[in-house]
Parts: C-alpha cells; structure tokens; sequence
C-alpha cells in the first residue's frame, strides 16, 4: 500500500482503487470539501504524474475519458485548485509522491489499464439529494427531477416563466462553465428539441454564476449527480425522441408547444408521416400507421409516469391523430 498524507489532503493506493480525502484547513478549495472522500478505481485512471516545483510540487491523476461524471459535465474547466485530482505536495513529501506514482504506474502496467477513453461512467457521482445556489436562483435534484427557483435578482424574462422542474426523460444533457473575467458562467439543462441557447441571464433554463466560490462549486457537484443519470456520451448525441421532446415541453408549461412536439418530430429522427406524391405505396401506409401506434404509445406511458397531465395527454393525443388523417 501507498500513502501520501499532506495539510492538501491524503491519497492512498491499495492496487485496485486510489483513495482520495481532501485536507480541511482553510485553503483547500470548497469544491474539494463538499466532495468529500471518494475512491477512484484502477481502471479508470489513464495516468500520474509529480510535477517538481521550488517548493514541493504537484500530484496530478489523469481520469480517461468518460470515466467520471464530474469531469464530464464540467467540460475540462474546473479551476487547478477546485480539482480533486490534483494535491499540492509539501517539500518534505516529495520522495513519497514520486513512490505514489511508482506504485500506480506498475499496477497500470501490470493490469494492462488503457488509457482511451470509456464507455460508461467508472464512478459513480455525487450523492444525492442536492442542493446548489447560482447568482440568481436555486437548484435542487432528487435524483428523478430537478427544481429551479429563481431568487430577487433573477431576470425579467426568467421570472416570467416562474418555478421549473425537468425530469430526466426530457433532459438531453446538462452543461457546467465556469465563469472566466467578465463573462458569466451557467449552469444548463438543454431539454430535447431546444435549438437555441440564449445568455445565463436569460436562458430560463440555466442558472447564472459570478465567480467560483462556494455557489459554483455546488453547482458543478449538481450538474455531476445528473450527469451519471443520463446516458453516457460514447452512445452518442441522443435522438429527439418523442417522449423527450414531449416531456421538454411539459418543463415549459406550454400546451402549444407540446401539440407542436407531438406534431414536428425532427427530420431524419423520426418516421416520415407524409408520402410524397412519388412515393406513396402500401409500405409507406404501414409505416405511418406503425408511427402513429409508437406516438400513441408513448403518450400513454407519459400520462402514466406523471409527465403529462390528462388534459395535455387528451390535447397531445388529438394533434397526433389529427396530423395522421391529414397525412392520409
């Protein structure tokens, strides 16, 4: 085994997973700190590496890529002193920091560890439930739905859209930046469908962030524990399927934009509804009646999982077979 214990916190390796407890004096950043204590296993470390500074220098741990939810949701732009995988090793650490790496890159080469990237995430995320606070509102996740409330400050055209909730279903992604000199950081909820992003500070689905201080920090947490609940990114950019284009606009509030949904499904992501005139055969008919049972179908689970109301289930329902009778 393998320990390395310093006022920036304390690694130890056991051969198959890197422990990681941060330290608790003051200058530890708060990231670090709500994280907690945490294991990385072996097969999700790609490298290791000390940097020798004048004074001690710098543990680095390299995750491969996909391998953790938290570094996935924040992009690569987490400050150097907010990451977890880096620990600032005092001047009389360093002959343990560079037996640390010693003992992790042989267990790499003995394990035969790729270093490419994953195809699923290798730890776990944040616990859950969360709470995080941006400039102008406050997120909640329960693991199944997060809830926005937006504070005094928030923005005109964000109030008027009033409390959000998102469930996963209609959650294409979630996206986490930092703020850097002027410009604003933002957490983000892209639902299905939504084309455009507009500024934090207009975006109802989005929370603002100045700075990165104890709110970020949270937040960066929260987008981490969706994250790991949504499907990983090798599967590739997610279909605009109906029920998530469905359950993007229930988040809205908007009945027109769910008869648009059930109506406007993205070219190429869906069965065409319409024959051209070319092309109108017996196939073709089957093919729309096959859409119209998916649709149908999907609707019902909606209404059942709570997504959609009876009244926007009816609403929803009535635009889809409407469309079809117009189609044939």
């Amino acid at each position: 085994m393998a320990e390395l214990m310093v006022r920036d916190g304390t690694w130890t390796f056991d051969g198959e997973v890197i422990r990681i407890v941060p330290g608790s004096e003051r200058g530890v950043h708060k990231l670090r700190q709500y994280l907690g204590e945490f294991t990385v296993p072996l097969a999700a470390v790609a490298k290791i590496a000390y940097e020798p500074a004048r004074k001690g220098g710098r543990l680095r741990l390299r995750l491969r890529d996909g391998a953790d939810p938290l570094l996935q949701a924040t992009g690569g732009s987490l400050p150097d002193d907010a990451s977890p995988y880096q620990l600032a090793v005092d001047p009389g650490r360093v002959d343990v920091a560079e037996y640390f790496v010693d003992a992790v890159r042989q267990a790499l080469t003995l394990e035969q560890i790729p270093d490419g990237p994953t195809d699923r995430y290798l730890l776990p995320g944040p616990p859950v439930p969360l709470t995080a606070a941006g400039v102008d509102g406050i997120a909640t996740f329960d693991g199944e739905r997060v809830h926005l409330e937006w504070r005094w400050n928030t923005s005109e055209t964000k109030r008027q859209w009033g409390p959000r909730d998102f469930t996963l279903t209609g959650l294409e992604a979630v996206e986490w930046q930092a703020p850097s000199g002027l410009e604003s950081g933002y957490l983000r909820f892209r639902l299905y469908g939504a084309a455009e992003q507009p500024a934090p500070d207009r975006d109802p689905n989005s929370l603002e962030l100045w700075g990165f201080k104890k709110e970020s920090g949270t937040t960066a947490l929260l987008a981490a524990a969706v994250a790991v609940r949504l499907p990983h990114p090798s599967a590739g950019l997610p279909q605009a399927r109906t029920a998530g284009t469905l359950a993007a606009a229930t988040a809205t509030g908007a009945p027109a934009a769910l008869a648009a949904a059930a109506g406007n499904a993205p070219a190429g992501n869906a069965p065409a509804e319409k024959a051209t005139a070319s092309g109108a055969t017996a196939s073709g008919a089957a093919d729309d009646h096959d859409a119209l049972l998916r649709r149908l179908r999907e609707l019902g689970e909606l209404r059942r999982d709570g997504i959609l109301t009876e009244e926007e289930f009816t609403a929803t329902k009535a635009a889809v077979l409407s469309r079809f009778h117009a189609a044939g």
